[in-house]
């Protein structure tokens, strides 16, 4: 089953998603959505998107019949969500050998007995487990999964904020997790996102988890962020903030030179991981 094309024009839908997008790039948004919150109310989605929810409902008819979503009434869910939190797996599995790549030069950079914070994602959970060797780790995450890969090393302490659960990145997310950060200091912080661009920044499928990642980069001293080169020039529905929020970016050899230059002149540091 092939994914609905992704476009570029797509790109005005940064914070709150108040301009209006053609049907093919607003479905593939919806689904992005979806894909990261597990479910979605036609009500939410007709304001983010600033469509009729009569717009919204032949949107999610589309995903329906292509296959991707379930319909509810007054709303859709993802019809893969009960299999991947029965296997705990991610969604998003594209790119993995980029993606274990940057975890493992990420690993690189993690000492014993360090305090580190663990963003939720498939990159970060590459990263997590490249970290089963290291011993007597302060670890702060909202991702379930990567608190039972670094929880079973009896040396580690693992610490998970309150929230809402989100299926699709078994991850605990919204104000409520945010607010466990308040007076947390980590040495280090891995964080994921959806996009990262020169114009709108750090950019994520819905609005949700952007509480929690404001409140992890505040409670640490350094900023790394975990993208794979398909990410850079990518823009998703909401913007954390731009990429000066970001001391290193970990990524991988497909990054193009002006890219590299364009982050170093903004202070951010660039690790090609090979």
């Amino acid at each position: 089953m092939q994914k609905p094309r992704s476009s570029k024009a797509g790109r005005g839908s940064v914070e709150g998603g108040r301009q209006h997008l053609l049907a093919e790039p607003r479905r593939m948004k919806i689904l992005e959505w979806l894909q990261e919150e597990g479910s979605a109310r036609v009500r939410d989605l007709s304001a983010a998107f600033a469509v009729s929810e009569a717009t919204i409902r032949q949107d999610l008819e589309r995903l329906d019949a292509d296959g991707y979503i379930s319909r509810e009434h007054g709303g859709a869910y993802l019809r893969s969500i009960p299999q991947q939190v029965q296997s705990m797996s991610l969604q998003h599995g594209q790119n993995m050998d980029r993606k274990k790549l940057i975890g493992a030069a990420a690993a690189s950079l993690v000492r014993n007995n360090e305090t580190i914070i663990i963003d939720s994602g498939t990159t970060t959970t590459q990263f997590a487990e490249n970290l089963k060797s290291r011993q007597e780790l302060n670890i702060i995450t909202n991702a379930l999964n990567i608190a039972l890969i670094l929880g079973a090393i009896p040396t580690n302490t693992v610490h998970m904020p309150a929230g809402q659960f989100k299926a699709p990145t078994l991850s605990l997310s919204g104000e409520k997790s945010a607010e466990f950060f308040v007076g947390i200091y980590a040495e280090k912080l891995f964080l994921a996102t959806a996009g990262i661009s020169f114009e709108a920044g750090l950019t994520y499928p819905a609005i949700g988890d952007i509480y929690v990642k404001r409140a992890m980069v505040k409670a640490a001293s350094r900023v790394y962020l975990l993208a794979d080169s398909t990410k850079i020039g990518k823009v998703s529905f909401s913007s954390l903030g731009g990429v000066e929020l970001v001391h290193t970016l970990i990524t991988d050899s497909g990054i193009i030179r002006t890219d590299r230059e364009a982050f170093e002149r903004r202070g951010v540091e660039v690790l090609v991981a090979d």
